[in-house]
């Protein structure tokens, strides 16, 4: 899987995390409305850090890593708090206050940083 792949591997991780997790955010209607949120919201983060991407390629040194985390969680929660004024306009997602705001791009970007470090197999094999 190459740094884009594990990237929106992260993305969407993270954004299911922050919908199931967060208490601020909820969901009008059924589980299957529920659902169409979180898939509305993957795809808008998704779109948005590959326009501006702020992140790592590949494995770096931990310092990096800190500096490209606070610079992708500022990213990331403008594109939450973008999400909360657009959401409920577009599908049943309420996103609620600036504490969930807040939480939901840390628990995305931190699972984008953890998915960027991942590697495969074949290029530990390769090393």
């Amino acid at each position: 899987m190459n740094d884009h792949g594990r990237r929106r591997l992260g993305i969407l991780v993270g954004v299911g995390l922050a919908g199931g997790l967060l208490p601020g955010i909820t969901f009008d209607g059924e589980d299957v409305d529920a659902l169409l949120g979180l898939m509305m919201a993957a795809l808008v983060m998704v779109v948005l850090t590959q326009l501006v991407y702020v992140g790592p390629s590949g494995r770096v040194p931990v310092p990096t890593l800190a500096a490209f985390g606070a610079i992708g969680f500022a990213q990331d929660a403008l594109i939450w708090w973008l999400l909360s004024w657009l959401a409920p306009k577009v599908s049943p997602m309420h996103v609620e206050g600036w504490a969930t705001i807040l939480l939901a791009a840390l628990l995305t970007r931190g699972a984008v940083l953890a998915a960027s470090q991942l590697t495969s197999r074949v290029e530990i094999a390769e090393e």
